[in-house]
């Protein structure tokens, strides 16, 4: 090729630290267990504790209605999860096990140590022509697992010839696990990094390179893109950032003793799908409220708001009439809200549900001899406002409290099943974004500063524009997190984790946070589910290091590839000319 970059990432592990630690408890009754957990699926919690009991899964009920922040470490089951209703079995009384901060770095996963060598090759126009990605990560003596770091980097981009190669250690350590923005956001490092290394090589403006190299087609299948958007979304967020290409020599920005540089990556993140059809349980009562019930939970994502809308909007019933029962596993199945599956498998599922009891509604108004929609064809009606209405003139029209009373009904009910595509499509699937961020280093003390951040995403329909962003910003958040402060340092003495605890293990605070822009680029997409929503929950720390570590290699000309950036690796050497 004409230009070459081979670089090798060096990542620390990093340890889950949700606000509240993982707790179970379990009471019996007879043959039967109702488990609290905090878990990030009721469902797969209830089916492995009856597994490892072996127990019908129909004598485990799991209750979860409010998760105090998971992050991966509550989407696996750990053996916390089912030793208390063991104990509780053997005891014949309730009993409750709680985790404490220092036992949640040994118990509950952890994203792994891990090294990845990325050789990204070009022609002299900039179109990339090969990428070979090799990761080589630590897992423990009795699992194989890594996590999938190396796709996003392979499918972004239009690369005729990719070679992906994981390699594993065995360590003294537990097997890892999904963490947020599992896999990707270690391999976008990576390979953003690198683009930024040959954009500088062979001076072409880091935003036009990907545009220029931005894949049409799916390069894994050759497929189209269910939907895409990235090329918007870069445009949005550069301009919002008032990116400029004039100059991006390095160590030519200042702001008195601070070095200021920018940086930009791509955000990427498959689509995937459940592999089982997902329920809800939707019931109208006679005073024409609402009831919708599915085996979800909400760990801060805001599931139950965007559920109300859902139905309300599927239905035509006012969001305040609205009831959402959630987190149990008496109602309907909900696979593990993980991998931004989330929104789109919930919505789809009340989707479905409520608009299969509005088919009900009005086969029974067509059939109802007193009602003003009497024998007119079902799809010339509609529901809106608690009323069933003629959509060529919304006047003619009744409240569904109404039929339901002259019909002598107390209620109408549905459990709605929404049957996901299959998983061979002929469409690639992935939501993607683009970040941009401006730091600021000190170039005598090597302290890093972010100082605003830019974040443009295209993940299909947007629920809930307010709860969209509240995920997207505490991704971006995470993401200046991982590139600068977050590291589990293990003891080589005793294989124990030198700082398991909030006090040594370093994360954003308020005073760390800086100034986020998010925007939205909404793309139809009519293959993933009936809503087209794409999922955002991982979405939003994808790029968001690679971004921080380009900015802090603008601003001081320095590689760096120890992720995260510490001071000492700023001040190896002077980075002032």
């Amino acid at each position: 090729a004409a230009h070459t970059v081979d670089a090798t990432y060096h990542f620390a592990a990093n340890h889950h630290n949700p606000i509240e630690c993982s707790a179970t408890a379990a009471v019996w009754d007879g043959d039967t267990v109702t488990v609290y957990d905090a878990t990030q699926g009721v469902s797969a919690t209830q089916a492995t504790i009856a597994a490892y009991l072996g127990i019908s899964p129909s004598n485990v009920r799991v209750i979860a209605h409010y998760v105090g922040g998971g992050f991966g470490a509550k989407a696996m089951m750990w053996p916390h999860v089912t030793l208390a209703p063991m104990i509780a079995r053997e005891l014949g009384r309730p009993v409750k096990l709680v985790l404490t901060r220092e036992q949640m770095f040994y118990g509950t996963g952890l994203r792994e140590e891990q090294e990845q060598r990325v050789t990204l090759v070009c022609d002299n126009e900039g179109m990339f022509t090969g990428l070979r990605h090799h990761k080589l990560s630590v897992t423990s003596p009795f699992d194989d697992w890594a996590e999938l770091s190396l796709g996003v980097a392979g499918q972004a981009y239009g690369i005729p010839n990719w070679e992906g190669r994981y390699r594993l250690v065995r360590g003294n350590t537990m097997t890892p696990t999904f963490m947020r923005g599992p896999g990707e956001t270690s391999g976008m490092v990576a390979m953003e990094c690198a683009i930024d290394e040959l954009a500088d090589a062979i001076e072409i403006d880091p935003v036009e390179l990907r545009l220029r190299n931005h894949a049409a087609l799916d390069p894994e299948s050759g497929h189209p893109w269910s939907s895409d958007g990235y090329a918007e979304c870069l445009h949005l967020a550069a301009e919002r950032f008032g990116w400029s290409a004039s100059d991006r020599r390095a160590r030519m920005r200042r702001d008195g003793d601070w070095l200021i540089g920018w940086g930009v990556a791509t955000a990427g993140y498959p689509v995937f799908l459940p592999g089982q059809p997902q329920r809800a349980h939707a019931r109208l009562l006679a005073d024409g409220s609402l009831i919708v019930q599915a085996g979800t939970q909400d760990f801060g994502t805001g599931v139950a708001t965007t559920m109300a809308q859902v139905a309300g909007d599927a239905l035509g019933v006012p969001w305040a009439r609205v009831r959402v029962d959630i987190g149990d596993t008496d109602y309907p199945n909900i696979a593990a809200a993980v991998g931004s599956m989330g929104a789109g498998m919930i919505s789809a599922a009340v989707h479905t549900a409520c608009t299969e009891l509005l088919a009900q509604l009005i086969a029974l108004a067509v059939a109802d001899a007193e009602s003003v929609l009497h024998g007119l064809p079902a799809h010339a009606i509609e529901g809106g406002g608690g009323m069933l209405r003629l959509k060529s003139d919304p006047s003619v029209a009744e409240a569904y409290s109404d039929l339901l009373s002259r019909n002598h009904l107390t209620d109408v009910e549905t459990i709605g099943t929404w049957h996901p595509p299959a998983q061979d499509l002929p469409y690639g699937r992935m939501s993607f974004g683009a970040q941009f961020a401006e730091v600021a280093v000190d170039a005598d003390l090597g302290l890093v500063r972010v100082r605003r951040m830019v974040g443009a995403f295209a993940p299909g329909r947007v629920l809930n524009a307010k709860l969209a962003r509240s995920q997207v910003l505490g991704g971006m958040n995470w993401g200046l997190s991982q590139a600068l402060m977050e590291a589990s340092l293990p003891d080589t003495r005793d294989g124990r984790w030198a700082n398991s605890s909030l006090l040594e293990y370093l994360l954003p605070v308020n005073a760390d946070a800086p100034e986020v822009d998010i925007s939205f680029v909404e793309v139809a997409d009519s293959v993933v589910n009936p809503l087209g929503v794409k999922g955002l929950g991982e979405l939003g720390m994808v790029g968001a290091a690679a971004a921080i570590v380009n900015a802090v290699r603008h601003a001081t000309g320095r590689t760096i590839r120890e992720i995260p950036l510490r001071i000492e690796h700023l001040l190896a050497e002077p980075m002032t000319p």
